[in-house]
């Protein structure tokens, strides 16, 4: 997964390099944000003439999927004290969620599950900060033409795979993709994120509800 991410990070610190930002914004967004689509976005916003405001609720329209996040994981991380949560809260990502709840959700193993989380997130943190801090010092040396921003849909992709492990969940994959590139061919802008997530959650619920009526 860290092979994924790091041509994720070389387009976020080569990109406020490209926009004319400086190298000094490209390592604060990292450290600041520390949310790849929500700095791109923000950012696109910014090169384009949008104004701060705009730039953010970009960001936070596009980070919205954290709440998702943040529902699913809470019931494996309840027995922690909240002054604990709140400070690892800063390391969710799509990464650290998607191996964590993989990890706990086939593991009936009872131990405090935070120390994973917090190893998870640190390594994609620091992996996140030098490929930035890479991206910014030679991403002004790659051609216009290599496509580094391959790296963004596959590493969703890596993230989306292991999950699809049963007929509800690849019914919700299948329902929330569809859904989210219509809502973005119609214009939703950064809020196709959030319409592909909610029509997936409800197929996936309906899908699950029906497959259990049937074991009955």
């Amino acid at each position: 997964m860290l092979v994924g991410v790091i041509p994720f990070g070389l387009i976020a610190g080569a990109t406020p390099v490209t926009d004319r930002f400086g190298g000094a914004a490209a390592v604060g967004f990292s450290t600041i944000v520390f949310a790849g689509a929500s700095q791109l976005a923000a950012l696109d916003a910014l090169a384009h003439g949008g104004s701060v405001v705009v730039a953010v609720l970009a960001a936070c329209t596009i980070n919205l999927r954290m709440l998702l996040y943040s529902a699913s994981i809470s019931p494996y991380l309840t027995d922690e004290p909240l002054p604990r949560r709140l400070a690892v809260a800063y390391l969710l990502t799509d990464q650290a969620y998607a191996v964590s709840i993989t990890q706990w959700s086939a593991d009936a193993d009872s131990r405090p599950r935070l120390p994973y989380f917090l190893g998870a997130g640190l390594l994609l943190w620091i992996s996140w900060q030098v490929s930035t801090i890479v991206g910014v010092l030679v991403g002004s040396a790659v051609p216009a033409d290599v496509p580094l921003d391959f790296a963004v849909p596959l590493v969703f992709l890596v993230l989306l795979v292991p999950t699809l492990t049963s007929r509800p969940a690849l019914i919700a994959g299948a329902v929330g993709g569809g859904a989210a590139v219509a809502a973005a061919e119609a214009g939703a802008g950064p809020l196709y994120v959030i319409v592909g997530a909610l029509s997936g959650i409800a197929a996936g619920a309906v899908a699950d509800v029906l497959e259990d009526r049937g074991r009955r």
